[in-house]
């Protein structure tokens, strides 16, 4: 057995698990691979495996393993900070953009799916739970705002919120943080907006993912759990 199938059905095991424990069905999370810093012949075979997700952190990066991977039946995530001179290349590499976090940013992207006739975008809008400074995302108290002013946006679809919890070695400090977006999303979800679907939940990464789980994340970004420590 490989160390990636390894790896891989680990996590899965620890999914069903968790979910299990919050009573949720398995077939609502979906495991996104975080591929930044992986080569190219790793992510092709944890594809193989059957991995359905990635994600990338860095436009620049992923532009570069692009041709590369463009044969693979899989969803592309960026789950990194955009920067608004980014936004055009970003819509020519990925399915969905996790980290809107601002009306400028989303007003980028609405106007370049515009001019190269893409008819919807998929967003999540991040939200800074843990309340770091050194973290991108919108302030929890100004989400909803944030969320109406985008879905007035045309060509985007809001289809959830994303949070990075804080880096501490105890997962369950991270509970609130996580417990808070569900929260949100659920207040969001009633408002009734249009082109806002509070289906997903992007939160939990290799230190956290069993508690985001637990708190109702829908997609769990993991990178070393799978592909071991970054060299």
């Amino acid at each position: 057995m490989s160390f990636l199938l390894k790896n891989i059905e680990s996590i899965k095991q620890n999914l069903r698990l968790a979910a299990k424990r919050a009573d949720r069905d398995l077939s609502e999370i979906a495991l996104i691979a975080i591929t930044k810093t992986r080569p190219v012949h790793l992510i092709r075979q944890a594809v193989e495996i059957g991995i359905k997700h990635i994600g990338e952190n860095r436009v620049q990066e992923f532009q570069k393993k692009s041709p590369l991977l463009n044969d693979l039946p899989v969803t592309r995530h960026l789950v990194g900070h955009l920067q608004t001179n980014k936004v055009k290349y970003a819509l020519e590499l990925f399915d969905c953009i996790h980290s809107v976090d601002s009306l400028r940013l989303a007003e980028a992207i609405s106007r370049h799916a515009e001019k190269i006739g893409r008819e919807e975008v998929r967003i999540l809008i991040q939200v800074n739970t843990s309340g770091e400074a050194s973290k991108f995302g919108v302030e929890p108290d100004r989400a909803e705002e944030l969320v109406r002013c985008v879905s007035r946006l045309p060509g985007l679809h809001i289809f959830g919120l994303m949070t990075i919890g804080a880096f501490v070695i105890d997962p369950e400090i991270v509970r609130p943080m996580f417990s808070r977006l569900r929260q949100l999303r659920n207040h969001i979800s009633g408002l009734g907006l249009p082109r806002v679907d509070m289906t997903h939940l992007s939160m939990g990464m290799t230190n956290d993912y069993m508690v985001a789980v637990e708190e109702g994340a829908t997609l769990v970004r993991i990178g070393t759990a799978i592909f071991g420590q970054r060299r």
